[in-house]
């Protein structure tokens, strides 16, 4: 098994892993609409908490040192899930001697164009709204545990990736089409049954889209159900449940996950609460009044931004109508895709240390989803396309 220190050698190979990162964010710059200067500052903040990631595994243990361990293995062979990032990792032990740190910087570059393509977004929706709602979502995208969480060895790095992509592509998804599609091969390897929640959210986001004339809805709706019926018995086969499942079987599986998380700090019994009440633990839990230590102190203040959000942009939504410049957005797909998986999750997971973790990679959707309705215009007419570029430029 590998050394989980590093030599000189490695020190300077995880230097260039942090290089190239650096050059491939640069290079991507203007596909997101981003300066030099704000790509780097969100690269070099997400390595940052790569590094703090890598030292708290480090002392206090993780998934990531398992990884890491078993990717020495010989013949390891694919699979979706725990498997996919073994193997890949073994491509990065193997082949290029990285060390552990290497590995962690490696998939911090997913999580860092994840973060870029999640802060794009947010810019998009708030350029042209006040100083102090631009200045909020800057702070979320730096939230240190956004960063935290997707800047290690594993699952989250890819998935945070794969959410960055599907919430950048949903704004404009006839000309990104192929980034979508990107994100639900990427979620297909490290989640599959969150890439069958991708596909679902493109189906429904199809049949009920305004502006979509009746032969697109169904062609397009009924393409993207094939797909979605194809991605579900792969995720539910990698939950363990077994393709063939019925929705006895599903039920029983979620029972039995709701006892099997009720293990360490973290663990919460929601197996008596409604699902309401699961979803706002699974999302806003800790909260300011459960802080034990510097750990569920930030948690709680990310907690308590998202609450704010929650409340703020769900009153707008039910106050106004639409604004006319975000219709062109498939919000439809993200509202599918979030709530279905906040609704999934919630009620499958009892340990509000993987909720941490899990929910990041679709509470960014929401937070864009709530952001984009709050607070008022600056402009007195809706801005003209060209416009609208020519700003985030």
């Amino acid at each position: 098994m590998g050394d989980l220190g590093s030599s000189a050698i490695q020190l300077v190979s995880s230097l260039l892993v942090f290089i190239l990162g650096t050059i491939i964010c640069l290079a991507l710059r203007r596909a997101f609409s981003s300066s030099s200067s704000r790509v780097l500052l969100i690269y070099f903040w997400h390595s940052l908490f790569s590094v703090v990631s890598f030292l708290y595994i480090i002392n206090f243990g993780g998934d990531a040192i398992a990884y890491f361990r078993y990717s020495f293995a010989p013949d390891l062979g694919f699979s979706f899930g725990t498997a996919a990032i073994r193997f890949l990792a073994s491509f990065l032990t193997q082949g290029f001697n990285l060390s552990l740190l290497g590995c962690f910087l490696v998939f911090q570059i997913f999580g860092a164009i994840g973060l870029i393509a999640f802060d794009a977004a947010l810019r998009e929706v708030t350029w042209h709204k006040s100083r102090n709602l631009r200045l909020l979502a800057t702070g979320i995208v730096f939230l240190p545990s956004v960063s935290f969480w997707s800047s290690a060895l594993g699952k989250d790095a890819l998935s945070f990736f794969a959410m960055g992509l599907a919430l950048w592509a949903a704004l404009s998804l006839r000309r990104r089409w192929f980034l979508l599609a990107a994100a639900m091969c990427v979620m297909l390897i490290v989640r599959p049954h969150m890439a069958g929640m991708l596909g679902l959210g493109l189906a429904g986001s199809f049949v009920f889209q305004k502006g979509i004339p009746l032969p697109q809805r169904v062609v397009l709706g009924a393409c993207a159900l094939v797909l979605a019926v194809a991605l579900v018995p792969i995720g539910l086969s990698y939950a363990g449940v077994g393709s063939e499942a019925d929705a006895s079987d599903v039920m029983e599986y979620i029972e039995g996950r709701q006892g099997h998380n009720l293990k360490g700090g973290g663990a919460v019994d929601i197996s008596s609460m409604s699902p309401p009440v699961q979803m706002f633990t699974y999302l806003f839990r800790p909260t300011l009044i459960e802080v034990r230590n510097l750990f569920s102190l930030a948690a709680a203040l990310d907690n308590t931004i998202l609450l704010f959000l929650f409340i703020t942009g769900g009153w707008a939504l039910i106050r106004k109508p639409l604004p006319s410049h975000l219709l062109a957005h498939n919000r439809m797909f993200l509202w599918f895709y979030s709530l279905g998986a906040w609704l999934i999750l919630a009620m499958t997971t009892a340990n509000l240390g993987i909720a941490l973790r899990q929910k990041w990679m679709f509470a960014p959707m929401l937070i864009f989803l709530l952001i984009s309705v709050v607070g008022r215009s600056r402009l007195p007419v809706e801005p003209e396309p060209a416009a609208l570029e020519a700003s985030k430029r």
